[in-house]
Order: C-alpha cells, then sequence, then structure tokens
C-alpha cells in the first residue's frame, strides 16, 4: 500500500503527537517521494520579523515582515510561500495558487511597493519540516498525521493559530471530536 501524500497536502499532527516542534501543527507538503517528504509547518508564526534575520542592505531586512517556524531542519535557512507568482520572480506551484520559492530581490521590491499585498500572499519560514526514506509513511500509517486538501486560503490565513482546529474539524466523521482532544490525555 504506497502512503505517498501528494504535493500540496495539508497533515494537521494527530492529537497524540506531543513532539513540541510538531504539537498541533499543519505541515504543507512540498515533495513525498521514495527517498523522502519535505514541508513547512504554515501555522507557528515566530516572534522575528525580517529585520531581525535579514541584513538591512537587502529591502526585505529593513521592513517588519513576519517570519513563520517551517519546521526543525535548517532553521538558517529562508523559505518562501506565496500567491503572486505574477509579482514575484521564481517559484514552483505546490498546491493551487501556492508557490513555494521566489528571489529575494523580487520579495523585496514587491514587499516595498506594496506592504499590504505582501502581506496577505507571502508567508516567509526559517527552517523546515523534513522526513526521510519510509518515515512520513510509517507515521501515516499509525495516524500520526491527519491528511487534509492543501488550499491557498488555509495556507494563507489571517488566523494560524487556529488553522489546525479547523483543518481537523473540515475531516469530518472520521475525525470527529478530535479538535477538542488535549494533546495528553493526563492533562485531563
Amino acid at each position: 500500500m504506497d502512503l505517498r501524500v501528494a504535493q500540496g497536502t495539508l497533515l494537521a499532527a494527530g492529537p497524540e503527537l506531543l513532539d513540541p516542534n510538531f504539537m498541533h501543527a499543519v505541515v504543507l507538503i512540498g515533495e513525498h517521494t521514495e527517498q523522502g517528504a519535505y514541508g513547512l509547518v504554515v501555522n507557528r508564526r515566530s516572534t522575528h520579523t525580517t529585520r531581525d534575520v535579514l541584513s538591512d542592505e537587502l529591502a526585505l531586512g529593513r521592513l517588519p515582515v513576519p517570519i513563520y517556524i517551517g519546521g526543525p531542519v535548517s532553521l538558517d535557512t529562508l523559505q518562501i510561500l506565496h500567491r503572486a507568482p505574477e509579482r514575484l520572480t521564481g517559484g514552483v506551484e505546490v498546491a493551487d495558487g501556492v508557490w513555494i520559492g521566489a528571489e529575494l530581490e523580487s520579495l523585496g521590491q514587491f514587499a516595498e511597493e506594496d506592504p499590504e499585498e505582501f502581506a496577505r500572499t507571502v508567508r516567509l519560514f526559517l527552517g523546515y519540516s523534513g522526513w526521510g526514506a519510509g518515515q512520513l509513511e510509517g507515521e501515516l500509517a499509525l495516524g500520526t498525521w491527519l491528511p487534509a486538501p492543501g488550499t491557498a486560503e488555509r495556507v494563507f490565513s489571517d488566523r494560524p493559530e487556529g488553522l489546525w482546529r479547523r483543518v481537523v474539524r473540515s475531516l469530518g466523521r472520521a475525525a470527529e471530536g478530535l479538535d477538542e482532544q488535549p494533546p495528553d490525555p493526563a492533562w485531563n
């Protein structure tokens, strides 16, 4: 049985997943092959902005653009999701209306020219989530992750802190009540 999920799928962490990197996380899958999987946690906004992590020599480094935590791997790398392919150079569509990657220069120019539109259509992440060969398939088989359709509306939600519950509720009867369970039954 093939347990690979399609590019652009959202994975909501099962309520029993207590790893602090993924508890109540929602991950957008960028790639899932026999060699492993790559994705970005889309509902974890950090306390940092681009002013904290980029040089002020870059236009983007002079602006207070929020930064999200994409996952625990390579926290020194910047990942980009956007829904503005007409404004940004580079990138690959990973879900309907969701692109990954863009050139920093075009990002800075867009952010300076139209900061409000930039804030609605671009998300910046430090790090990513990664799985080795067979690792994500094993976690899916155990029910650790709950797959859901990825949409631009979910990825660019203006309320990312409530995204996990909204995604779990969208799964219907199969996940009924899971959104109300505490991550650890001992918390009851």
